[in-house]
């Protein structure tokens, strides 16, 4: 018998044992790596597993003097005032227009510059290029914000610049107009360098012999891109587009909230901003994590929904599970 039909003959006696002693014996020999993986389970298991079981108060009239033992229960009561509520409609709109517009101008980017930079023969060029879009992702939400309210100010050098062409001389945060195009941009300003690290990751493992076949059959750089390079890569950006589904609806409350006023609050309130309104300085703690749980349920149901069109649409069965 050869080594290869042995080592087969080996893996099924494994895995004809039951599974705690495959368990018992895989932890054997490979201690040392489950207790690096250890610190890693434990974080998860204390800081989001655990709290998990606050979100019972969705379904009670939750004080905090009495606890969650003794507060009193009210089912579905805050789901139904949240569905019922003159916001609603607002506060779900605005969410999917801003994750939308995320979706399409905030994923692909990563991917354009991804090509672009694997296009470049100057490595020294190359790198420059991407520390420099690197760096904003680094930079505190807080001083993002703060360098956006200034430069979009009555006086700031982006408001100075567009009134030359034209526009009112103020400040375009509180305008609805200027809002949404300030936010999609400058997200897109700030993640667009980090997001390519996996591109550009995935790019450099496609097959280089495919490029010279290509070559050979007359294709350009261009129509190398489209059919090489491109599908090369589709695994990943499938893998990360179920990702991002599963994130639909949470749009960075945070950074919204540093940006938004009053003023805008009919294309800037979202769920995320509507629940720290609510719950922190209304002081609802229950309606607030009723909202909160819907909006978790939802971006499930966004995760289940794309990892099912993904493994039914892909011949190989690209998908997350």
């Amino acid at each position: 018998m050869t080594k290869t039909g042995i080592f087969r003959k080996r893996q099924r006696m494994q895995y004809d044992k039951p599974f705690f002693t495959r368990m018992r014996n895989d932890f054997k020999r490979n201690w040392g790596l489950y207790l690096l993986v250890l610190p890693v389970l434990a974080f998860y298991a204390i800081f989001s597993y655990g709290p998990m079981y606050g979100a019972v108060i969705a379904f009670q009239n939750f004080r905090p003097a009495l606890g969650i033992a003794e507060s009193d229960w009210v089912g579905l009561q805050h789901f139904r005032d949240f569905f019922n509520s003159v916001f609603f409609n607002r506060v779900l709109w605005n969410t999917v227009r801003i994750s939308l517009l995320r979706l399409l101008f905030e994923f692909p980017a990563p991917i354009f510059l991804a090509l672009l930079i694997n296009e470049v023969r100057h490595k020294y060029f190359a790198r420059t290029v991407q520390t420099i879009t690197y760096m904003p992702f680094f930079i505190s939400v807080i001083v993002v914000a703060g360098l956006i309210r200034a430069f979009v100010n009555v006086d700031g050098i982006i408001t100075n610049f567009f009134v030359m062409f034209g526009m009112n001389n103020a400040n375009m945060l509180n305008n609805v107009s200027y809002w949404l195009p300030i936010f999609i941009t400058s997200d897109v300003w700030q993640s667009v360098g980090w997001g390519s690290i996996i591109f550009l990751a995935a790019l450099q493992g496609i097959d280089q012999e495919q490029y010279e076949a290509a070559a050979i059959d007359g294709a350009g750089r261009l129509k190398q891109t489209l059919h090489v390079t491109l599908p090369g890569i589709i695994p990943t950006i499938t893998i990360l587009l179920i990702l991002r589904m599963g994130t639909m609806l949470s749009v960075g409350a945070e950074k919204i909230l540093l940006l938004d006023s009053p003023q805008v609050w009919s294309v800037s309130d979202v769920i995320g901003t509507f629940v720290f309104r609510r719950g922190i300085l209304d002081m609802q703690f229950s309606f607030a994590t009723a909202v909160g749980l819907f909006n978790s349920v939802v971006n499930i149901a966004f995760l289940l929904t794309a990892n099912f069109i993904a493994r039914k649409a892909s011949s190989d069965g690209n998908s997350l599970f």
